[in-house]
């Protein structure tokens, strides 16, 4: 089977994008195609992968939640510990690539973090499940752990730690707004020649579009 890679490929057929179908504000157009994935009912249909560089140019990904989007940017939260925090510490720049396969759609994201407000964060943190919460504190993410008991251990001692009252925001989890200065909308096409619009932000603040080639 796994020699057969190189032949896994499929048509793009749903349909084109035009520059007339666009709108002039980036964020109006993502928020029309996330309301397009949530109405198919895929799983998880804000699911994003963030880009970070570490010091030595070696970029690192992961999934997170888009858990806000506006015209200020893309929110999202993470433990202040991990890794990806540590790298936007450093370095802000970052990239949100957005794959709505079912669709035959990709949003790509370009821009850089600002950390969120303690209020930002706790207003959301507290509208969180509680066994999410607890999770929080339970997990010193990115941190190496030997086994899995010993992460439900953590988690077993909080949840007692914390079993009368609300569950109190943790001074290392926060959160980040990305402010893009790019954002690149895709649509699957026929024979491999998808269309292509990014979005570039110009020094009066206004967006200008241009259409890629495939």
């Amino acid at each position: 089977m796994l020699d057969k890679l190189a032949d896994i490929r499929r048509e793009y057929s749903r349909g084109g994008l035009d520059r007339k179908d666009l709108s002039e504000d980036p964020f109006v157009q993502f928020e029309h195609w996330l309301k397009d994935i949530i109405a198919t009912g895929l799983p998880d249909p804000t699911a994003m992968t963030v880009a970070t560089v570490d010091a030595d140019g070696q970029p690192s990904q992961r999934i997170v939640l888009l858990k806000d989007v506006s015209p200020k940017g893309f929110v999202f939260y993470t433990n202040l510990g991990s890794r990806k925090a540590a790298e936007l510490k450093a370095n802000p720049r970052i990239s949100l690539h957005f794959p709505w396969h079912l669709i035959e759609r990709q949003v790509k994201v370009c821009g850089v973090v600002e950390p969120l407000s303690t209020l930002e964060v706790s207003k959301y943190f507290l509208s969180r499940p509680r066994e999410s919460q607890l999770a929080a504190w339970a997990s010193e993410q990115s941190r190496p752990i030997s086994t899995r008991q010993l992460l439900m251990s953590k988690f077993a001692e909080v949840k007692d730690k914390f079993a009368k009252g609300e569950v109190p925001l943790p001074s290392f989890w926060g959160g980040y707004r990305v402010i893009p200065h790019e954002i690149e909308f895709w649509q699957g096409g026929e024979h491999r020649l998808h269309d292509r619009f990014v979005y570039r932000l110009q020094s009066d603040q206004r967006w200008a579009i241009e259409r890629l080639m495939p």
